[in-house]
């Protein structure tokens, strides 16, 4: 190996060495200081470095041993710097793992139970832009708020898009793409743009098609949102695409 090739070799070394450093020490915890700005950061909570946007910390509850990836957005209001009141508003709960990129933005009440599992890029939210006003700005018109639940045991495959008013019961599978809005029963697997019920479970019998057995899927009603290009879908593919690792 020529004297570049070591020096290059060397040099990488000390790169990778000294970014794994960095990661290191960037991350919050709530032995970090900036895990003290947090209304809850529960015992072996991690935010991997490098970090999304992050703020409103004072009203973001994360339960214990929950990691957040990294480059994963996390606020609570429209800006630093608001007093948002008395209660939480984005509350996460214990053993999450939410994928890298992956953007949970409150205003008014997002709420994700213990053990939810996300791909990367997953994006949750429970504000949305209104056109009400035909002839105004929609960016500037005032938005509405719909809280959003998410229940324990859920899988939100990579890229699902959760929208404002949202409610997913427990043990649910969204899968990778999904652009969800309304309430969906406990052991559903959600899939399409609008969402719906494409399966689920039924003791004794297993997973099931919604035609066989009894099982609600009730969507929002309501036209899509604005830039989700919500059109009704002809049918499905039995194939769900629901991978998608979180550090992949």
């Amino acid at each position: 190996m020529s004297i570049r090739g070591v020096l290059r070799r060397v040099a990488g070394g000390l790169v990778h060495r000294g970014w794994a450093a960095i990661r290191a020490i960037g991350a919050v915890s709530p032995a970090s200081p900036a895990g003290y700005r947090f209304r809850r950061l529960g015992e072996g909570a991690f935010l991997s470095f490098p970090l999304g946007a992050v703020f409103g910390e004072a009203w973001i509850e994360i339960g214990g041993h929950t990691l957040i990836g990294e480059r994963v957005s996390i606020s609570a209001g429209m800006g630093p710097g608001v007093d948002l009141g008395p209660d939480s508003i984005v509350r996460i709960g214990g053993s999450c793992s939410i994928g890298r990129g992956s953007h949970i933005v409150g205003h008014q009440s997002i709420d994700i139970g213990d053990h939810v599992f996300t791909g990367p890029y997953v994006y949750i939210t429970d504000q949305n832009h209104v056109y009400d006003d035909p002839e105004t700005p929609i960016g500037r018109q005032w938005p509405r708020n719909n809280p959003v639940v998410i229940g324990s045991g859920s899988w939100l495959g990579t890229g699902a898009i959760i929208l404002p008013g949202t409610r997913i019961g427990r043990q649910c599978v969204v899968a990778g793409g999904a652009v969800v809005r309304g309430e969906f029963p406990d052991h559903s697997v959600i899939a399409g743009v609008p969402a719906r019920v494409v399966r689920h479970y039924v003791p004794g019998d297993g997973w099931l098609p919604p035609h066989l057995g009894d099982a609600p899927a009730r969507p929002a009603e309501s036209p899509g949102p604005l830039g989700t290009g919500v059109e009704p879908a002809e049918s499905l593919s039995p194939g769900i695409e629901t991978s998608g690792s979180a550090y992949r």
